[in-house]
């Protein structure tokens, strides 16, 4: 997933986020070879153009099904967790909430700090190798998950399960794509996406049932069967195995890329239960930028590099990246706090609440489909009215009509289809921003250097939630108001810099 992987056969890398919204994908496809002849000059791997008699039709088949399953069950896995977390502070009342907030950012730090390097191992090691290998550890670390005797095996477990995501994404999409048509490219990927904007829509609703029926420890079993099917099915893929050269990932780019992720987060999370002035949160605090920095001074002069800095030539696609940074911080705060809301300030049961999630779920993929068939030139205003929608979603919620008498169609119904719609729409615009500021052979790579930026942002956000109800443990509803104030501010800081325009861009 850097730009030399990027270049070999097409690209390999996830699309928008499943934890989110689902989002209709950009036609990135050609409509003929020009994807081949749009190769850069320095490619040392030339695009592969595979065939197309009907063994290779039913290559590409299966490993799109093999694929789309794969990001189905990552994707499935972020939302259900969310539902499933308030059962999960229940189980382990010794544990402080702020601490277990990393059952979910530790998967966010993990998945976006590995993403990059993951797509360049595959590369070098054999994609279908990877990939098989990425699906038993997702399915272990699963395992780990739901046998977990207490909250510290459950929180090493999530970040072991956002690794072995990190491989799977770009494992499986590099191998759709190398033995994909050009021409199937853009056909392949809205499957592809599909698979992640459904397991977001469906995420709710399952994880309510499973929580409810099974217990939380039950929305980690269900991943052992799916992997296992999976792996059954993706075997062959792994045959005809082919490893391109140009050595392992900068490991210690990657080290420090996780360590500084995780020092951010950490200083944040805990800033509040350990004290600002504390040694440890300061440490973490200056310790987490100074080694994402260390991390992108070697970014940019190795040749593997664990942070794809070289794309950001673009400046269209430096800018949709910051939006996602910001934009994602609010709406992994927002999503976590509305399982919360619900159980802690309404008493709603599990499925009454997973009912409820159900809402804006349904709103996001209403308006990811409109905007991604809306025209080139609305794009922009569009991101800024989707931002924009979410701000005054988060507001609303943040004033005393939100209370502790539960108000599901005057309050949470208009708050969810608000917020959700205008996520499906920025989520979408970014998505196709992200796409379009790329040439074809750098798609995947940038898609998926998207993905991290938002996923980097979701893991500030909920340590942004922690640190907020670390202040104002006795004052749920203090702390829920507080907090959709700080998302509704953060959600137009995303409006600002979706509507700063653009230059004509460079080829990269």
């Amino acid at each position: 997933m850097t730009e030399t992987s990027a270049r070999t056969d097409h690209a390999h890398s996830p699309a928008p986020p499943p934890d989110t919204a689902a989002a209709t994908p950009p036609d990135t496809a050609p409509a003929d070879s020009s994807a081949a002849r749009a190769a850069d000059a320095d490619s040392t791997v030339p695009l592969s153009i595979p065939p197309t008699d009907g063994a290779a039709a039913a290559a590409a088949r299966r490993a799109l099904l093999v694929a789309c399953g794969a990001a189905f069950v990552a994707f499935l896995d972020l939302s259900v967790v969310n539902i499933a977390f308030p059962a999960m502070t229940r189980d382990f009342p010794g544990t402080a909430a702020s601490a277990l907030t990393w059952v979910v950012s530790g998967y966010a730090v993990a998945f976006a700090a590995l993403l990059t390097p993951a797509g360049q191992l595959a590369d070098a090691l054999g994609r279908g190798r990877v990939f098989l290998g990425a699906l038993a550890g997702f399915a272990l670390t699963s395992l780990l998950c739901a046998i977990a005797p207490g909250a510290e095996w459950l929180i090493i477990g999530r970040f072991l399960q956002g690794a072995t995501a990190a491989f799977l994404i770009p494992a499986g999409l590099g191998l759709v794509l190398s033995v994909t048509p050009p021409a199937r490219i853009g056909v392949a990927m809205a499957a592809w996406t599909a698979a992640g904007g459904f397991a977001a829509t469906i995420g709710p609703a399952v994880g309510g049932a499973l929580v409810e029926w099974f217990g939380w420890r039950s929305v980690f079993v269900i991943n052992l069967p799916i992997a296992a099917l999976l792996v059954a099915l993706g075997l062959r893929l792994a045959a005809g195995d082919v490893r391109h050269g140009g050595g392992l990932p900068d490991l210690v780019g990657t080290a420090a890329t996780a360590l500084g992720i995780g020092g951010v987060v950490a200083a944040v999370t805990q800033g509040q239960q350990w004290s600002w002035a504390d040694g440890r949160t300061l440490a973490a605090g200056l310790g987490g930028p100074a080694l994402l920095a260390v991390a992108l001074w070697r970014s940019r002069r190795h040749p593997r590099p664990a942070i794809a800095v070289g794309l950001w030539r673009s400046h269209r696609y430096a800018l949709v990246n910051a939006t996602a940074f910001v934009f994602g911080a609010t709406i992994f705060a927002w999503l976590l706090a509305g399982p919360l809301w619900l159980d802690t300030v309404w008493q709603y049961s599990v499925l009454e609440s997973a009912g409820a999630m159900t809402v804006g779920a349904i709103a996001s993929m209403v308006t990811a489909v409109l905007a991604g068939r809306a025209p080139d030139s609305w794009q922009r205003w569009l991101g800024v009215l989707g931002a924009l929608m979410f701000a005054a979603s988060t507001f609303y919620m943040s004033t005393d009509i939100w209370n502790a008498t539960p108000a599901l169609w005057t309050a949470w119904v208009p708050a969810g289809i608000l917020g959700g719609g205008g996520i499906g729409i920025i989520l979408t615009v970014l998505g196709t921003a992200a796409a379009k500021s790329l040439p074809p052979q750098r798609f995947a790579a940038g898609v998926g250097m998207n993905l991290t930026a938002r996923q980097s942002g979701g893991a500030l956000g909920v340590a942004m939630l922690a640190a907020v109800f670390a202040a104002h443990p006795t004052d749920g509803l203090a702390a829920f108001h507080t907090l959709f104030t700080l998302c509704a501010a953060v959600a137009v800081a995303a409006a600002v810099l979706a509507a700063v325009p653009t230059r004509s861009e460079e080829n990269l």
